[in-house]
């Protein structure tokens, strides 16, 4: 059974190997938590967890989900392991320039993920006032709770794409795809159990005569700046991980490490950079 809905800012689709009505039942109690990670986390909603962290939680301690408190941890874990490289503590520069909405956020220019605290009992307090980010996890944290729930609903294979992060569980294989840039596809194999995270997306460039910073500059990129990034196999990124979690924070990290130490780094954190895009599909 195979099932498509606009969700966490993209289209969901879930395929689930089993008899129709397991799978209905399955997939339906799936989209539900999809749907729930999504009302805790979203950005743009004024009363969701995430928004009430980042207005009130260096005034009071702030009651949250359990579904929150795990992304903060998972969050806090990366920015640790990587000294901050992983900086969960953005959302005020995005604030700042127009991608993001204000709720009325008292500082949109601090930074630092040490600020968190996590309290007994599902709260979380800011040592100073911040404008927390977690769209470089929260979405694969989603479809790793949705694969939880269809396991627990006795579905013992199947699939959940969120367009940029994918997961597949239970026996057999899936032959992958990533959609470039360009429309074309590249074929990246077979896999099974495993999550990935993918940064590829259409793109536009405003100048295409300036030269990018990798020609002048010793490691430089102007990612999508870049007149010719629709063509650089540099350009974006694909990470596979156990958890889809993890493959969507270690995949948007990527790019944060210069290029000719990122597969070393990214495995080092428990993920696998993608390079190898020469098979491409017609």
């Amino acid at each position: 059974m195979r099932h498509t809905r606009p969700l966490l800012g993209s289209y969901v689709e879930m395929i689930a190997n089993a008899p129709p009505k397991l799978a209905e039942r399955g997939v339906s109690a799936a989209f539900a938590e999809l749907k729930h990670v999504h009302q805790q986390m979203n950005f743009h909603d004024a009363e969701s967890d995430l928004s009430r962290i980042n207005l009130y939680a260096w005034k009071r301690p702030v009651s949250i989900s359990p579904s929150t408190l795990r992304v903060l941890c998972f969050a806090r874990q990366l920015a640790r392991q990587t000294d901050g490289l992983f900086d969960f503590t953005t959302g005020g520069c995005l604030v700042r320039e127009g991608r993001l909405p204000d709720h009325g956020f008292c500082d949109l220019y601090a930074r630092g993920w040490d600020a968190l605290l996590l309290l007994p009992r599902l709260r979380v307090r800011l040592k100073r006032p911040l404008v927390l980010h977690l769209d470089g996890i929260v979405k694969g944290y989603a479809v790793d709770q949705a694969v939880r729930i269809l396991l627990s609903q006795g579905i013992t294979s199947g699939l959940v794409n969120a367009g940029g992060e994918l997961r597949l569980f239970g026996k057999g294989q899936a032959r992958i795809n990533l959609r470039e840039s360009n429309g074309s596809l590249t074929a990246l194999g077979a896999w099974s159990n495993t999550a990935m995270a993918t940064s590829a997306q259409a793109l536009a460039v405003e100048n295409p005569t300036r030269l990018p910073a990798c020609m002048v500059e010793q490691g430089g990129c102007d990612g999508l700046a870049c007149p010719h990034f629709t063509r650089c196999p540099h350009a974006w990124t694909t990470v596979v991980a156990q958890e889809a979690w993890r493959a969507s924070g270690l995949n948007t990290l990527a790019h944060a490490i210069p290029l000719k130490e990122r597969a070393a780094r990214i495995a080092k954190l428990g993920g696998r950079l993608i390079t190898d895009r020469t098979t491409p599909v017609n």
